[in-house]
């Protein structure tokens, strides 16, 4: 059996996408290890196929070259190949610090000496399970989708924690880490929130980071009593586990959007800055609104963190209504 080192990427939401990647690779008879930092590890353990995964004390951005050295002595002669799916030279020290025979990943930043297995870089923007899934040699199926499961001991535990019970609540993820050009405003959260809240009398559980908390704070005074502010009060893997027993998510182009794909749970993502043509909820109960060709804003996608006019009307043009009537379309989907 190959023993297979996995060097995950930074992001949620590109984790997640790295699953049918892994899921192949299992299949196949390796045995996988992810080696990954703390804000993205809780997603490899809601991956039955990973055996192991080893939380890496790096600094988001940051070179920490004694930590790699150290870390990669640890793992030498434990692996016969790795897979680096980030693309910064950095990421592929360890595997080649640890003298690993066969490393494989993407040309990326020149790395030539890194790593023994390249591949040339993707043109544009092409969709990213795609991208990983050919590091392993074989093409994924065009169908291919990330899969997540996780014990229903720990989502029972994250439910009792949260005081929520299963299908008895909304989940509004109206946070994006990588910047404001992708979030729908405030403001229409709020109004959704208003709206579903008097229609079911079902709670909305604001989802999300630490660095989000205020955000959701925002949204939740704009909506009195309709929502529980959670962002920063959970793990990463508790937000997992309430994503997967929620009613149906809400969100932006986010880590979380492709948490709810991957259990398979209705939800609305709500595109702007971004494009679901890279980036989609690979998900038949999921409701994309990305509004490119109907709003006739040429600047779509910009993939840019702020929006370069300062209006974000990518964003501020999709209704209220309209995301409440894509979620009712993608309840009725998932109804037997």
């Amino acid at each position: 059996m190959s023993r297979t080192l996995v060097i995950a990427p930074q992001w949620i939401g590109d984790a997640v996408m790295s699953e049918p990647l892994l899921a192949g690779l299992s299949a196949r008879g390796e045995a996988l290890t992810v080696a990954a930092l703390p804000s993205v590890a809780p997603v490899y353990r809601a991956m039955p196929q990973v055996r192991e995964v080893i939380e890496l004390p790096f600094a988001h951005g940051r070179l920490d070259l004694g930590a790699r050295w150290r870390i990669a002595r640890s793992l030498r002669g434990r692996f016969d190949a790795a897979i680096v799916l980030p693309n910064s030279a950095k990421a592929a020290l360890l595997p080649w610090f640890a003298g690993i025979a066969r490393r494989i990943g993407y040309v990326g930043e020149h790395r030539y000496a890194l790593l023994n297995q390249r591949l040339p870089d993707p043109p544009g923007r092409p969709p990213m399970v795609q991208t990983y899934g050919a590091l392993s040699g074989a093409p994924l199926a065009d169908d291919a989708a990330p899969r997540l499961a996780l014990p229903a001991q720990a989502v029972d535990a994250a439910l009792g924690s949260a005081g929520l019970s299963r299908g008895a609540y909304w989940a509004f993820a109206p946070g994006a880490e990588y910047g404001p050009a992708k979030r729908w405003p405030i403001g229409h959260y709020a109004a959704l929130a208003r709206g579903l809240f008097e229609q079911s009398g079902v709670p909305v559980a604001l989802l999300g980071s630490r660095a989000e908390a205020a955000l959701c704070e925002q949204l939740a005074r704009a909506a009195p009593g309709a929502c529980r502010v959670l962002a920063g009060q959970t793990s990463l893997l508790d937000a997992i586990a309430l994503v997967s027993a929620a009613r149906a998510l809400v969100s932006n182009d986010s880590g979380l959007m492709h948490v709810a794909a991957a259990f398979g749970v209705p939800q609305v993502a709500v595109f702007g800055s971004t494009s679901p043509e890279h980036t989609p909820p690979l998900n038949r109960r999921a409701r994309v609104l990305w509004l490119k060709s109907e709003l006739g804003l040429t600047c779509m996608p910009c993939f840019e963190r702020t929006c370069r006019y300062g209006h974000t009307a990518c964003l501020t043009g999709v209704e209220p209504a309209r995301v409440e009537s894509a979620l009712r379309s993608a309840l009725a989907e998932a109804t037997p």
